[in-house]
């Protein structure tokens, strides 16, 4: 839900070419503050996590038309410092999918860098709070928290726009009236529907006010972000079962210094 599907030409360019530059100058830091050695090692872990969260974004719940992120999975496990280069690999491939325009590449990877980043940290603080026992629950937390701050960061870079926000898929959460209908009720065959036999009604403006945007995202959000809290605790209380260092230090944890049960292990 975070994600930013808007084609080109439909952002203004100075705020484009702003994304890009902020996540050039990030994703630069990040590299350099890690070792030659360090990235060598960690680019199968990188390309790894990228792959499930490519899956995971490709992967639409269809009633609320919500992709699962996975970028909180993906950012506890190699850390805040990784998940920027990890964030753009991920973006620039669903631009090429049409998964959003290539353009807003800059602009997306900051989104999901923000949510790789800002969710491994918020773990990390409630884990110690809350105890390593109950890493599932603060994965979770963790979770709901990072997405709810993270679509905030989508509805102000579509403000910033100064355009209506491009309309996009909602599942069976209708816009106009902002109710949920039966998703299986109108299947359409050519130009009748199946259970009326009345014609297609003709498509709507494809552009809504700002504000029907920001309902539309946070109602459909809150509700992913519910079971994206729950895929994400299930996947990352069992990983601090069987790898207690990815889950405590990323992807950037020391081979010498490995949790109890942790020993035979290799990143």
């Amino acid at each position: 839900m975070s994600h930013l599907h808007v084609p080109d030409g439909v952002l203004p360019w100075w705020l484009v070419i702003a994304g890009w530059l902020v996540t050039a100058a990030i994703v630069g830091v990040c590299i350099r503050v890690v070792s030659a050695d360090d990235m060598r090692r960690r680019i199968p872990l990188i390309g790894a996590v990228a792959a499930l969260m490519l899956v995971g974004m490709s992967s639409e719940i269809v009633p609320i038309a919500y992709h699962i992120n996975l970028t909180v999975v993906g950012g506890i496990l190699i850390g805040p410092v990784l998940a920027w280069p990890a964030a753009l690999v991920v973006v620039t491939i669903l631009a090429l999918l049409g998964h959003g325009g290539v353009t807003v590449i800059g602009l997306n990877t900051l989104v999901i860098g923000a949510e790789m980043a800002l969710g491994a940290w918020l773990f990390r603080a409630l884990r110690r709070a809350l105890g390593p026992r109950r890493s599932g629950w603060s994965a979770a937390l963790a979770t709901v928290a990072t997405l709810a701050l993270t679509t905030s960061m989508l509805v102000g870079i579509v403000a910033l726009g100064g355009a209506p926000a491009a309309s996009r898929e909602s599942g069976a959460f209708d816009p106009a009236t902002l109710r949920f209908e039966n998703p299986f009720g109108k299947w359409v065959l050519g130009s009748e529907t199946l259970n009326a036999g009345e014609p297609t009604p003709p498509a709507e403006d494809p552009a809504m006010s700002l504000t029907r945007f920001a309902l539309m995202v946070y109602t459909l959000g809150s509700i992913g972000w519910v079971i994206e809290a729950a895929v994400t605790g299930g996947i990352i209380s069992f990983i601090a079962g069987v790898r207690p260092s990815l889950v405590e230090a990323g992807g950037l944890a020391e081979d010498g210094h490995r949790s109890v049960g942790d020993e035979g292990s290799h990143v």
